[in-house]
């Protein structure tokens, strides 16, 4: 885990779901421009005022992909502290499992939506065994979450 020099502004309360297809989940990826590495993350987003955990996965996978999901279960909840383009941050993460309303979605090699901020948002189905250090799964811990939830 990385240590922040300075401290975050605030703490960040977030919600994903991850989405398995065999050996395979559906991450977004990101760029940290200051590491120079690659980071992949499934899908969610920040929890808002009155909501459930639950609720905010379920409205981010819609507003982003425009996509209805059920079969919510909760895997467990992970502290992560990290730097990312040189800023500190600062997330509790809950980490959903779950399925896609319209079973066609798990055939297509790659999912196209937006980001809140306009950001075009691509997902991809990547092999658990495939990240590494410059490829890496975020948040820190969810590899060994997901391997202890099989």
């Amino acid at each position: 885990m990385n240590t922040p020099t300075a401290k975050p502004h605030r703490i960040r309360v977030i919600a994903i779901c991850v989405f398995r297809r065999e050996e395979s989940i559906l991450v977004f990826d990101g760029y940290d421009s200051v590491k120079e590495t690659y980071y992949y993350r499934p899908l969610g987003g920040g929890v808002e005022p009155g909501e459930t955990t639950r609720e905010a996965v379920a409205r981010e996978i819609t507003e982003e992909l425009d996509l209805q999901i059920d079969a919510l279960k909760l895997l467990g909840v992970l502290e992560n502290i990290f730097v990312l383009d040189g800023q500190p941050k600062h997330e509790i993460v809950f980490v959903y499992d779950g399925r896609f309303v319209d079973a066609t979605i798990y055939d297509r090699k790659e999912l196209h939506g937006w980001e809140a901020n306009g950001e075009p948002l691509r997902a991809i189905w990547r092999r658990l065994d495939s990240f590494e250090e410059k490829h890496r799964l975020v948040p820190e811990g969810l590899w060994n979450l997901l391997r202890s939830a099989d």
